[in-house]
């Protein structure tokens, strides 16, 4: 089945052409650029861009489908059918959902991470976007390293990422409204919570050994490896010996600055871009970008951001709009080790979204297509048969 996308804007190697882009459906891939020949299917895409789809490497929005407000559970197929509208929507062609697998019970506890990725592994033929299991591995999760090890042999994940949210004492005792929601999700009394978190302490010199065990065992089945919340350079060059490239929302410039003296990719939130700011009160993304300290912003806790950043960027005059497009799309998939997607070039995926970027700082997506196939089409009337 052959599908031409006629017109518009295409986002080539070199930045945008005004040019037809045929597409011919071969196992879902491009295989030609710029040949105006008949077609079975025509999509007029006059006054629109033609981008490659966004490759979403880091979100949890997610979860606020399986769980709406505190206690209130959704069925997991249809939460995850839902966020997968969300994301189509919004033109992320690829989602790797970042499921905490925590010590804690709850919400983020071992029955919910299971749950989770058998829910995604059987929904896979419904689902638009090609969406994988983005394992944020809490490393005092100490007992979960021989499954956790099981699931990267049997490729069931797409990336692992090491986080470490266990609150010490001090953090306990100085910041209650922090603590307050962990106690909450987990389901626990207080008490016990904090109980757990003291003899997850006692095995604190456990956690580097396995954390570097469970590295190997990604390395050795080609599972990306990042790391969550780089706490100092020294962090970051030790997660580097392991394998693990890409350093996620580092916790200060001189981390950042490590990560990129070791050409080591940095992601930071898509929604920091578009609000202006972290919501944390952490450091200005857009200077982040400006200043060489990311490569790759991710959807974090909002689907809609990672295709209004980039035309932020561009607006403010950060980078232009090619290159801002990179950071959510070529790049991270890149760091994914997918390197079958994330620009438009003979050969690769089909992976294409169909952008009316005309209203200043609002982006709408028209058309999506995954594997050459059409999944959201926003404007029937662009349908030529």
């Amino acid at each position: 089945m052959d599908l031409r996308i006629a017109g518009g804007r295409v986002l080539l190697d070199g930045g945008f052409e005004e040019t037809d882009l045929h597409v011919s459906i071969a196992d879902g891939t491009i295989s030609e650029i710029g040949a105006d020949r008949a077609a079975g299917r025509t999509i007029d895409a006059a006054g629109l861009l033609v981008l490659p789809g966004i490759v979403d490497i880091h979100g949890d929005a997610f979860e606020r489908q399986i769980m709406p407000r505190p206690g209130v559970h959704v069925s997991l197929d249809i939460a995850l059918i839902e966020s997968d509208h969300q994301a189509i929507a919004n033109g992320i062609t690829t989602v790797f959902h970042g499921v905490t697998w925590s010590w804690e019970p709850g919400l983020r506890g071992t029955d919910n991470a299971r749950g989770i990725l058998a829910a995604i592994e059987a929904l896979r033929p419904r689902l638009a976007a090609d969406t994988r299991f983005h394992l944020r591995h809490e490393t005092y999760n100490l007992d979960a390293e021989t499954e956790v090890a099981d699931w990267l042999a049997a490729r069931r994940i797409g990336a692992v990422a090491f986080n470490n949210h266990l609150p010490s004492p001090e953090h306990a005792a100085k910041r209650p409204d922090k603590i307050g929601p962990m106690v909450e999700r987990s389901g626990l009394p207080r008490e016990d919570f904090l109980k757990l978190v003291a003899r997850l302490r006692e095995r604190r010199d456990e956690v580097p050994l396995s954390i570097a065990r469970i590295a190997g065992q990604a390395t050795a089945h080609d599972v990306a490896l990042l790391s969550h919340d780089d706490e100092s350079p020294e962090q970051r060059r030790w997660f580097r010996t392991l394998g693990c490239r890409v350093s996620e929302f580092p916790m200060n410039v001189e981390t950042a600055r490590a990560a990129a003296g070791g050409s080591d990719d940095i992601v930071l939130g898509a929604p920091n871009v578009m609000r202006g700011g972290s919501h944390l009160g952490w450091i200005n993304a857009s200077d982040m970008i400006a200043g060489g300290l990311c490569s790759i912003l991710a959807s974090d806790y909002y689907y809609p951001a990672p295709l209004i950043a980039p035309f932020r960027l561009a607006e403010i005059g950060v980078a232009k709009l090619e290159r801002a497009w990179s950071l959510v799309s070529g790049s991270p998939a890149r760091a994914a080790g997918l390197h079958d997607r994330g620009r438009i070039d003979r050969g690769r995926r089909a992976d294409l979204i169909l952008v009316d970027g005309a209203a200043r700082g609002r982006p709408r997506v028209v058309a999506a297509l995954v594997r050459g196939r059409i999944v959201h089409l926003g404007e029937a009337e662009r349908m030529v048969v």
